[in-house]
């Protein structure tokens, strides 16, 4: 009886209280848990073994695409003027200055003209010389007929010989050279007064074009010599509100670039405008420099604005093919070529040769890279079109990979 009632008085002394099991069985189910992840995730690990080649991946789209050369030009005016001196001398006075605008046949420039005008005079005297000899030789061979008709009749009557009638015929022809020559000397005697007359003109130098001046190359008091080639005083625009620019297009662009070609091209004036022009002709004329070719495509532009000015550098973009919904795969996948160690990590095989318009493009499926072989299109520089393989949009085409390195061991 006393036991009995011993028991029932202190039950814990026995059994484990309920918290406390609760308790134990938590700690028990987090272990199992514990375990049967990490074993799930041992066995997927077997399963899927993680690859050991780490990947940069670009993604394929569809979307707009233009293919595009670029080129370097110089901005200059249509028709560009170099208007220079004839003669030389000093220069007397200026009658144009930068930016002035001046009409044909307008004086711009005088040479200071003492000097050409005494040739001048000196030449007209010299004419009137000429033309003096020759009426002095006219009246010797006017004399001279009279003794010949003189002498035959003479002749004819024996009161002459025969000596004396061929003295006069001699004496005739004599007469009739020397004239022949004043005429000659009056002809070349014209003829420099002429020369000196037109060196006179040209010590008034005027405007060839209706234009505006862009450059001005002498003052007033500056002796110019003309004597291997003119000097170029100014230099004078026909029209600035057209223009055109003069660009260098590589060889192996030039076969893409055709008249009538629409194009762009900003100037570093004008960093964030962009401007348009049309290709006028693309010249037959190459020009090297450093062991490039280069030919001129000439692009007509319309400067109404006037924000363009001779000799300013232009960077044009020739747009030679669009697309407007393309398979588009970024240039860094097709520049993508596995090294062999890489390739051997990758686990696939080198594609087959390929066609000059072929390329191969790794494409990542999960942890796995496979190799396709796609026919390419036109590319702007970025982007490739895809014309046919086995690419899809929203594929993940390889741009880099990577395989690590294996660690050398000791002796």
């Amino acid at each position: 009886m006393t036991s009995a009632t011993a028991t029932q008085a202190h039950p814990d002394a026995a059994t484990p209280s309920h918290p406390t099991l609760l308790r134990a069985l938590k700690w028990v189910a987090a272990a199992a848990l514990v375990i049967g992840v990490a074993a799930g995730a041992a066995k997927l690990a077997t399963a899927h073994p993680k690859s050991l080649v780490t990947y940069e991946t670009v993604s394929v789209d569809r979307g707009a695409l233009a293919a595009k050369v670029t080129a370097t030009g110089t901005v200059s005016a249509l028709v560009t003027v170099l208007v220079g001196s004839q003669v030389s001398g000093r220069i007397e006075s200026l009658n144009a200055d930068f930016e002035s605008q001046v009409h044909k046949g307008q004086t711009v420039a005088t040479i200071e003209p003492s000097l050409f005008r005494a040739a001048a005079a000196q030449a007209r005297a010299n004419y009137v010389s000429a033309k003096a000899a020759v009426a002095r030789a006219h009246a010797h061979t006017a004399l001279a007929d009279k003794e010949l008709t003189r002498a035959k009749r003479l002749l004819a009557e024996s009161l002459a010989s025969r000596a004396e009638f061929d003295t006069a015929e001699a004496t005739l022809a004599a007469a009739k050279a020397d004239e022949a020559a004043a005429n000659a000397g009056v002809s070349q005697a014209e003829a420099a007064l002429e020369q000196t007359q037109l060196n006179l003109r040209y010590t008034t130098i005027v405007s060839p074009i209706d234009g505006i001046v862009i450059s001005r190359n002498v003052d007033v008091g500056q002796t110019v010599a003309a004597t291997l080639q003119a000097p170029t005083l100014f230099t004078i625009a026909q029209d600035l509100t057209r223009m055109q620019v003069d660009t260098n297009v590589a060889e192996a662009d030039v076969g893409k670039i055709r008249p009538g070609m629409n194009v762009t091209f900003t100037v570093d004036a004008y960093p964030t405008r962009s401007f348009a022009g049309v290709v006028r002709q693309v010249r037959d004329n190459a020009t090297t420099l450093q062991n490039v070719v280069t030919y001129d495509a000439v692009i007509d532009v319309d400067n109404g604005e006037r924000l363009l000015k001779p000799g300013m550098t232009a960077s044009v973009t020739f747009t030679h093919a669009t697309r407007d919904d393309a398979l588009r795969v970024p240039n860094a996948a097709l520049r993508f070529k596995p090294d062999p160690a890489t390739l051997a990590a990758m686990g696939g095989a080198p594609p087959r040769t390929l066609q000059a318009d072929e390329r191969a493009v790794w494409v990542l499926h999960g942890e796995r890279a496979t190799s396709e072989v796609v026919k390419i299109g036109i590319t702007d520089g970025a982007s490739t079109e895809v014309v046919s393989g086995g690419l899809h949009p929203g594929d993940r085409a390889i741009s880099e990979a990577s395989a690590p390195a294996t660690a050398k061991r000791g002796p």
